[in-house]
């Protein structure tokens, strides 16, 4: 990435997390982190990544779909927020990050492993 679209993909993380946890944290049933943010080298589209937490996986499915249908809304209050530190909005694409969920699951089997192996002595 250049120095141009990494200062934009910055930007435009700070700005949706901080509408996601003031704006607009009412209207959803969600706890969503935005964990990146991928931006297009004609800067016309950002792939916004987010951990959305629950329980099970349709709760988190449930929760990033309510955050799709946001989407407009969240790039109109973005756009006045910076309006005058880009020259085009870019579209906002999420996109669900479970590596968070997976790295917990990973743990957890790793652990199981590491009890089978205290109970068979094999330390």
């Amino acid at each position: 990435m250049s120095i141009r679209t990494e200062r934009v993909a910055r930007l435009v993380q700070r700005e949706v997390a901080q509408l996601l946890n003031t704006t607009f944290h009412d209207s959803q049933d969600l706890m969503a982190t935005v964990t990146g943010v991928r931006i297009t080298r004609d800067l016309s589209i950002a792939h916004v990544y987010v951990s959305c937490l629950g329980e099970t996986v349709e709760s988190r499915q449930k929760a990033f779909d309510s955050l799709v249908e946001l989407t407009p809304r969240i790039r109109h209050k973005m756009a006045g927020r910076i309006r005058h530190q880009v020259r085009y909005i870019p579209e906002i694409r999420f996109l669900l990050d479970e590596s968070l969920t997976e790295a917990t699951r990973i743990e957890e089997l790793l652990e199981v492993a590491r009890r089978e192996r205290e109970e068979h002595g094999d330390v």
